[in-house]
């Protein structure tokens, strides 16, 4: 889902789930340092 024009609402519109996340790198990112911090998700 990649948006050129970013907008505040698109911004809500953005996804946020787990799954969401694992499909770009900084997402795997995310979710990698979500599980260190708090054990698994």
């Amino acid at each position: 889902m990649k948006l050129k024009i970013r907008n505040s609402k698109s911004k809500k519109c953005k996804k946020t789930g787990f799954r969401t996340r694992q499909k770009t790198a900084g997402g795997r990112k995310v979710n990698k340092r979500h599980r260190a911090r708090h054990g698994s998700i």
